[in-house]
C-alpha cells in the first residue's frame, strides 16, 4: 500500500496524523494499516473484510484492534460508516457526499458517479422542527453479479 497522494493531494499519512492529534488520538500502524486499505479500495468493506485484509500486512492484528481502528477513523471524519437497519456496517475512505449503489441479494455497495445537488435538497422542503445537516442517497437493486 501506499504514501502516494490522495485525490485531494495531501498524502494519507500526513492527514491521518493531522485528523488523530486533532481530535486527541495517538497515530498507529494498526490505524495507518486501516486507513491506506479503505483509501485504496473501491469497495465499501465490512469490518470483517477489513481484518482480512490488512492482517496480510499486519499478520497479528485483532480483529477488536480493526474495528477500534474504524470507529477512531469514523469519529476523526477520515471514514464514514454506513449503517443498516440489520446492524450490518460498511466503511468508506471517500468522506465528501456522494451516492452509492447497494445490491439487494448481494449486499454490495458502489459509488455511484456525479453528485446530487445541493439545491436539490432545498427544492425538498423544510421539515418543521427539524435542521437538515447532510445526506445521504443510496439506489438500491440488483447487481449484474447477482
Amino acid at each position: 500500500m501506499s504514501g502516494n497522494s490522495h485525490r485531494d493531494g495531501t498524502v494519507p499519512e500526513n492527514r491521518l496524523r493531522h485528523a488523530l492529534e486533532a481530535s486527541g488520538q495517538r497515530y498507529t500502524e494498526q490505524r495507518a494499516a486501516v486507513y491506506r486499505y479503505l483509501l485504496d479500495t473501491g469497495d465499501h468493506p465490512s469490518a470483517d473484510a477489513v481484518f482480512t485484509s490488512v492482517r496480510q500486512v499486519i499478520p497479528d492484528i485483532s480483529l477488536a484492534t480493526v474495528y477500534k481502528a474504524l470507529e477512531t477513523l469514523v469519529s476523526c471524519g477520515l471514514a464514514s460508516k454506513l449503517t443498516y437497519g440489520d446492524g450490518s456496517a460498511r466503511y468508506d475512505g471517500r468522506t465528501e457526499p456522494h451516492p452509492h449503489a447497494r445490491c439487494l441479494v448481494c449486499g454490495r455497495i458502489r459509488d455511484l458517479p456525479g453528485h446530487l445537488d445541493t439545491g436539490a435538497i432545498a427544492e425538498l422542503g423544510q421539515v418543521p422542527g427539524f435542521s437538515v445537516e447532510g445526506y445521504r442517497l443510496e439506489v438500491l437493486g440488483v447487481c449484474d453479479s447477482c
